[in-house]
């Protein structure tokens, strides 16, 4: 994959999740580790999250949990489900808006040097699904409300021209569906994902 190492800026994701959430199919996230590691991935599903939305975290009220939902766009929200998984999404709208899109799924550059051995086909599989992706990286609360910029543990990288060019062209195809994997707000057609993308969680 081609890539391009401009920084996604803030002001960018200063708007509507559901505006943000396709935008963001084609950039790259990118875990920056201690030890100089460093794994990238293309983003191939996303899912909005916004206001007047039963489904947001952010629906009821600011609680000390969502609280980074609240904050101001381009940091990262990191929540735990079901005692065993982490969620990984990314802050938009106005500062003071409980607004952000979730992270589905991405399509590695390469394998983590730990998975290096696995099957190439599972490989591919490795961030297929938004609690996979945060294991595979390492993603966890620690990393809740940091900014995703340069010298932070993630930052975001924005679609290569060549990646703008295949949706253009209709090379790449942009599926928009309703979110998966929730009880309410299933009406709404808030998830994007990238066609044919044998990284996407599920075809649905």
């Amino acid at each position: 994959m081609s890539a391009n190492t401009q920084i996604v800026e803030s002001f960018w994701l200063a708007r509507p999740s559901t505006s943000v959430a396709p935008d963001l199919l084609g950039c790259t996230l990118v875990r920056q580790f201690p030890d100089g590691e460093m794994i990238r991935g293309m983003i191939v599903e996303t899912e909005a999250y916004a206001p007047g939305d039963p489904a947001c975290h952010a629906y009821r009220q600011q609680t000390p949990r969502n609280q980074a939902m609240f904050g101001r766009a381009g940091i990262g929200y990191v929540y735990f489900i079901y005692g065993m998984y982490h969620c990984f999404n990314v802050v938009t709208d106005a500062e003071g808006v409980g607004s952000a899109v979730l992270i589905r799924a991405l399509q590695l550059d390469a394998p983590p040097v730990k998975f290096a051995a696995i099957p190439e086909k599972k490989q591919l599989r490795l961030a297929a699904g938004p609690g996979k992706l945060c294991k595979v990286l390492e993603i966890d609360r620690t990393l809740n409300a940091l900014p995703l910029a340069v010298g932070e543990p993630l930052r975001l990288e924005h679609r290569s021209a060549q990646f703008q060019e295949a949706i253009e062209s209709g090379t790449v195809n942009i599926v928009q569906t309703t979110r998966i994997g929730i009880s309410q707000g299933m009406d709404l057609p808030w998830r994007w994902y990238i066609g044919n993308c044998a990284a996407v969680s599920t075809f649905k």
